[in-house]
């Protein structure tokens, strides 16, 4: 493992020098609120050296400069709502906090597109844009909570409207980007097509902020839909459930949404979230979540017969109109329905070919059962994301651990037999490190860690990510 230099007192007074004096902090109880981001298990938190708040783009290149020259790590945090600790600094080092980086710099409605800055909520950017009848897509679950869009590109996040418009990656025209040297670059550009090189600001989104540390994002904005609709399906069989998607999708129908919530989720989210939901209490019950939009209320119409023939074709023993106050509150709020009854948790993110989502979740049971861990699950089932929860409950911390171990070792294991991968949103960061070496091509590994080291010579950037350097 590679020795860096320890934050002491004159790094953190130049440290103070670029930002000023109440925007580079180390006592202890400022740093103890950085040592994780959503992860409650104590096994995976780290306390960092120094928090430092910078307010422009070229201070954070005067931070990196810094870092650079006396090789410091820095871990870039935007909201903090991670579930893979890509956030956390587990070689301490500085954290990068954006919260000052949180100004919409310009939108534009006639062109359709907005800039931001890395520590702008993704909510804000909603907002803003629907303010102006425009809409952005970039939809993750986490948007309640707070993520940033700096996460969001970090990450590559997806979320609920992912089936129709794609990821953050999709919603992207350029990234500003400050490079472990310090240096300022613009990746990308404002255009509809190009073919100019490498496609630099694609490898920077979803690197996890390894090879840069994303400033401002100039995103893609929709025209908001004139009409939606959301439906709700209720089934008691699973294979019928999960078939629904690409029959609706062969009919020549897109959804925005296409959401699945298993019975430990629904019966959960109703104990824990005091929601009323539909058929909770049925036995295998299981939802399929569907939103349609249009121009017309009769293309809505159209639209939506075609969907409601379908399910009932599939067997669907109810369906109604899911609505914002229950049914999408549920879809979620799925972590905080886990954290109520679970303090302790771990969200898995495993992703899949969307005809092998019924075999995985089959097998699900089957590992749940062999390793007495209780877990309930959502997915998005229109691209194949799925999100198990598996609670840690009363279980002691050594047990559950290792219980833990066991029951990744198969469920990846499995994953992969499946053409799945290990992460389709939230990342690798810290938390799957040791099943990034195992279940990456080595060959495809030795490229991943060249590019890293061309980008960040001196590995400062959110070390201990995705994959480790054995030095």
């Amino acid at each position: 493992m590679k020795n860096y230099h320890a934050v002491d007192s004159t790094i953190i007074k130049e440290l103070k020098e670029i930002v000023g004096d109440h925007y580079a902090v180390n006592d202890a109880d400022r740093l103890e609120a950085y040592k994780t981001d959503e992860e409650a298990n104590p096994k995976y938190h780290h306390l960092p050296e120094a928090v430092v708040y910078p307010e422009t783009t070229e201070q954070v290149a005067a931070i990196m400069k810094l870092a650079n020259k006396y090789i410091i790590p820095v871990t870039p945090r935007s909201g903090g709502t991670g579930l893979a600790g890509g956030a956390i600094p587990v070689l301490g080092g500085i954290v990068l906090a954006f919260d000052r980086m949180n100004k919409i710099l310009k939108l534009d409605p006639d062109n359709l597109f907005v800039r931001v800055q890395a520590g702008v909520q993704t909510i804000d950017i909603q907002n803003a844009a629907k303010e102006e009848g425009l809409m952005y897509a970039g939809d993750p679950c986490s948007v309640d909570a707070g993520c940033e869009i700096g996460g969001n590109v970090s990450t590559n996040a997806g979320g609920n409207k992912a089936v129709r418009y794609g990821t953050t990656r999709q919603q992207v025209y350029s990234v500003q980007v400050v490079t472990a040297a310090g240096e300022i670059v613009e990746f990308g550009a404002r255009l509809k097509k190009k073919s100019t090189g490498y496609a630099m600001e694609q490898l920077i989104i979803g690197a996890e902020g390894t090879l840069g540390i994303v400033t401002e994002i100039t995103l893609k904005l929709q025209p908001l839909p004139k009409y939606t609709s959301d439906l709700l399906a209720v089934f008691t069989n699973l294979d019928n459930a999960l078939s629904v998607p690409n029959k609706i999708l062969k009919e020549g129908v897109c959804p925005m949404s296409l959401e699945f919530m298993d019975t430990s989720c629904i019966q959960l989210c109703k104990k824990n979230l005091k929601v009323d939901l539909p058929d909770a209490d049925k036995e295998n019950v299981v939802y399929v979540i569907i939103t349609i939009d249009g121009l017309t209320e009769d293309e809505i119409d159209q639209k939506m017969e075609k969907v409601d023939l379908i399910c009932s074709q599939m067997g669907a023993i109810d369906m109604l109109m899911a609505d914002q106050d229950r049914i999408w509150r549920a879809r979620r709020d799925i972590a905080e329905a886990t954290r109520i009854e679970s303090l302790v948790f771990y969200a898995e993110d495993i992703v899949v070919p969307v005809d092998q989502i019924s075999v995985l979740i089959k097998k699900l049971t089957e590992f749940e059962n062999k390793y007495s861990i209780r877990t309930m699950t959502a997915a998005h089932i229109g691209d194949g994301n799925i999100h198990v929860h598996a609670m840690q409950c009363d279980t002691p911390n050594a047990i559950w651990n290792q219980k833990l171990d066991d029951f990744h070792n198969d469920l990846y294991h499995f994953v992969y037999s499946i053409g799945g991968k290990l992460s389709g949103e939230h990342g690798i960061g810290s938390k799957k490190i040791k099943e990034m070496k195992l279940f990456t091509d080595p060959i495809e590994m030795k490229y991943m860690k060249r590019v890293k080291k061309v980008f960040d010579p001196n590995l400062i950037l959110n070390p201990g990510k995705i994959f480790l350097f054995e030095e």
